[in-house]
């Protein structure tokens, strides 16, 4: 399916397990087939995002009832997809420094308030405008414009903050 893969990784930035956002990405895909006749016309993309966003959410807040692990737990996991960066047939040095900066990226997003990263991994990663967010999120517009500025702030802070990954966003910017 054409979205499965947007959805699944909006999942997983929200969720940080591959397992629970296969999960809530199955069940908001047979959500949507069942309540195909909801879709009431605008973006087929908005609302499958909506749906996907609401299920990661209502883990979320199970998770909070009863928690277990936190987000952090995750930063090392080999199964969790990276950041997708450009790519140019980098050398194998090259290569290894974009890995190493995309999981401190990786590292840097879990460091955010659920309701933030969903609206940077929404606009960042999924490309997704203000107003698509709006409709996925259900937040006003003004909202999703402040909690995506302040979310961008709070990274640029974490960035500058850790030498490690301002040091390999410099070597990588040398190189391009």
């Amino acid at each position: 399916m054409r979205f499965q893969d947007p959805l699944y990784g909006l999942t997983l930035r929200m969720l940080g397990s591959p397992q629970a956002a296969e999960d809530a990405t199955q069940e908001a895909l047979i959500r949507a087939w069942q309540r195909i006749d909801t879709f009431r016309g605008g973006s087929f993309k908005s609302w499958l995002f909506t749906i996907a966003a609401n299920q990661a959410r209502d883990e979320l807040r199970r998770r909070a009832r009863r928690p277990s692990t936190s987000l952090s737990a995750h930063a090392d996991d080999p199964e969790m997809p990276d950041i997708d960066l450009p790519d140019t047939d980098p050398l194998p040095e090259a290569q290894a420094e974009q890995a190493e900066l995309r999981a401190a990226l990786e590292a840097a997003l879990k460091t955010l308030p659920d309701d933030w990263r969903e609206i940077v991994v929404l606009s960042d990663v999924h490309g997704m405008d203000y107003r698509e967010i709006s409709e996925v999120t259900g937040l006003a517009l003004g909202t999703v414009k402040s909690r995506l500025s302040r979310a961008r702030g709070r990274l640029r802070e974490v960035i500058r903050g850790s030498r490690e990954l301002h040091e390999a966003a410099e070597r990588l910017g040398d190189r391009r």
